[in-house]
């Protein structure tokens, strides 16, 4: 029913569990000698307030109450991103999900890595992608020191979502740009200053390799999941080739479905925020990942009985190695080429 769509009392258990977590390791990550195993927790602790706290409300679905979910949405900046930067971005992205043009994750892995599949003589490709499905993991280690690094979140204009005509030079982004600078300094200086404090310049090459071992566990543990929800084998790349081709119109739900897969069930959607059900997120992002579960199969139904692909995977690691076929495929190019022979 309308109005029941936000967050339940076990979305709000699940979300300060995630948060009590965070809360305590970063207690330990700012006042202790940091150590390999306590980097590792961390930055996965910090990947689940990432999946789990933020993406419900900077969608605005774990509440009715605005100021519940600007609250909770700051869970981005708490784990090194930026909230507008991502709300721009990320919104922009469900608009165009998988347009090879206007999706901003779509093309912000590139040149390293190719989610796009492009033609064969396209200048995007590079030698160097045929072998993408090996080396993707350790690109994608890098996502967080991108994110926290990133300048972007002191002008508050991400140049993916300006590409496509964002317009991000209005009042309210002007007015968050110092608050944004002011808590990313405020994250450099407690999760990088303050353990080369606490470990002395004796134990500074350590704590060095514990900061980028912290940012590694987060990246893998958020980008991979990313990767996995729109980059896979038989998924639908250019939903816009019916308008182009033959001027048809394109279903907004359809393409939706098409470019998006879906994994597992309740207990991957506690871990991954609900993310693992993607279709069904992308069918109603402003509803609450709690809800997901319960209304995959009523999807998965409609979808069959009007012909629409659905892709879903019992469990999570059938959809990475779908993924890897995926980006081994897009890197070679061998979606372009005649069976068997090779050819064009």
């Amino acid at each position: 029913r309308r109005g029941r769509e936000f967050g339940t009392n076990g979305y709000f258990l699940r979300a300060f569990f995630y948060i009590g977590l965070y809360a305590v390791l970063d207690y330990f990550w700012t006042t202790q000698v940091s150590t390999l195993k306590l980097a590792i927790a961390f930055g996965i602790s910090q990947a689940f307030i990432g999946l789990n706290v933020q993406h419900d409300a900077n969608h605005g679905a774990a509440s009715k109450k605005a100021w519940v979910n600007d609250l909770l949405g700051f869970g981005a900046d708490a784990i090194g991103g930026c909230k507008w930067n991502w709300m721009v971005q990320h919104w922009t992205h469900h608009a165009f999900t998988n347009h090879n043009e206007m999706d901003p994750d779509a093309v912000n892995a590139e040149p390293m890595l190719l989610f796009n599949d492009y033609p064969l003589n396209h200048p995007t490709r590079k030698y160097y992608h045929k072998f993408q499905a090996v080396f993707f993991l350790p690109v994608l280690s890098f996502y967080w020191l991108s994110m926290v690094f990133n300048p972007q979140t002191f002008t508050l204009k991400h140049e993916g979502a300006e590409a496509v005509g964002i317009r991000q030079d209005n009042d309210f982004l002007k007015s968050r740009r110092i608050w944004a600078g002011l808590i990313r300094l405020t994250y450099i200086y407690l999760n990088i200053v303050r353990p080369f404090m606490n470990g002395g310049m004796e134990n500074a090459v350590s704590t060095a390799f514990h900061i980028v071992a912290m940012g590694a566990a987060e990246s893998l543990t958020l980008a991979s999941l990313f990767a996995l929800s729109h980059n896979f084998e038989h998924v639908d790349r250019d939903p816009t080739k019916p308008l182009r081709e033959n001027g048809k119109a394109v279903c907004w739900f359809k393409s939706q479905v098409e470019t998006s897969s879906t994994y597992g069930g309740f207990i991957a959607g506690a871990l991954t925020g609900g993310l693992n059900f993607q279709v069904e997120h992308h069918l109603f992002p402003r509803m609450s990942s709690a809800w997901y579960p319960f209304i995959a199969p009523k999807v998965r139904e409609i979808c069959k009985k009007h012909g629409v692909r659905y892709a879903y995977y019992p469990w999570v690691h059938q959809n990475f190695i779908s993924t890897v076929k995926y980006l081994h495929q897009a890197g070679n190019g061998s979606n372009w080429m005649k069976p068997l022979s090779g050819e064009l």
